[in-house]
């Protein structure tokens, strides 16, 4: 099989792992990718999750520096063909196997850095910047991976990157509020008389709908001037879809989310990964 885990317990990092949980959006993207690939796919996945999920875990801006530090200089050595983590020992035959190059995961890398220093981003242009380091990165990968090299897929793959991660924001801007990492431009908080501190706090919070509302706008034009149909790969057509929908779940839910997360159930998720699989680009 194309990229082949080796090593000790390779089920941790296979699909399904902790980083594309069944029921997910990640799940059934991957679900419909070509079956030699969801493994390695699983294990970009599990590597991103490793890496973003750094601010979470450490709270200490110092201590979480730290941490990326180290899985930056594990990058390093994983591409040099020296790892030492379990995770790095089954990337290396992935990144040997499809050629992937190091920048996107440096991207990654960054906007986790970003987020830990609390480097709001100034303009809409500066967050469009941070979601495409982000998920637009990975998709970038998932796109390697799939044999594309074409310069303008490539970018396609990372606005619509870049779009679903702008989604999550949305879905996220309750909890990332609380713990001061809601990602807004500065400009627009300025315009409405808010800070980033301003909302950490609960009567601030309440006016999260009024920052919602046109950021869902932005995604959905970005997502409109894409082309997810740029023979892109299935699996990057399957998040991009349930994510659209789930910004219309959100838009007719009044963007109420300060104290609640809303989400697709995993069936709807998965009528709409099996309709879009069914659907010709």
């Amino acid at each position: 099989m194309a990229g082949e885990i080796t090593g000790p317990a390779p089920d941790e990092w296979r699909f399904p792992n902790q980083a594309t949980p069944v029921g997910s959006s990640a799940y059934y993207s991957l679900r419909f990718a070509p079956r030699e690939l969801r493994d390695d796919l699983a294990v970009l996945s599990a590597w991103r999750h490793q890496v973003r999920a750094i601010p979470d875990r450490v709270s200490d801006p110092g201590l979480a520096r730290i941490k990326l530090q180290w899985w930056r200089e594990e990058l390093e050595r994983t591409f040099a063909g020296t790892p030492h983590h379990p995770l790095s020992r089954v990337l290396g035959p992935v990144l040997e196997q499809h050629g992937l190059p190091q920048a996107p995961f440096t991207d990654i890398a960054d906007q986790v850095e970003a987020e830990i220093l609390c480097r709001q981003p100034g303009t809409e242009a500066d967050l469009d910047a941070a979601c495409e380091r982000d998920l637009g990165a990975f998709f970038e990968l998932i796109a390697h991976c799939h044999g594309l090299s074409d310069a303008d897929v490539l970018r396609a793959a990372r606005r619509l990157g870049g779009f679903c991660a702008r989604v999550y924001l949305i879905r996220d801007s309750g909890v990332l509020a609380r713990r001061g990492r809601a990602l807004f431009p500065s400009e627009q908080l300025g315009a409405l008389g808010l800070s980033h501190v301003a909302l950490g706090r609960r009567e601030y919070r309440d006016r999260l709908p009024e920052l919602l509302a046109p950021a869902a706008d932005r995604a959905k034009a970005k997502l409109t001037a894409s082309d997810p149909n740029r023979g892109l790969p299935v699996c990057i057509r399957v998040r991009v879809c349930i994510l659209a929908s789930l910004l219309e779940e959100l838009a007719g839910a009044g963007f109420a989310v300060t104290d609640q997360r809303i989400g697709l159930t995993p069936l709807r998720k998965l009528w709409l990964a099996w309709r879009e699989n069914r659907r010709t680009p």
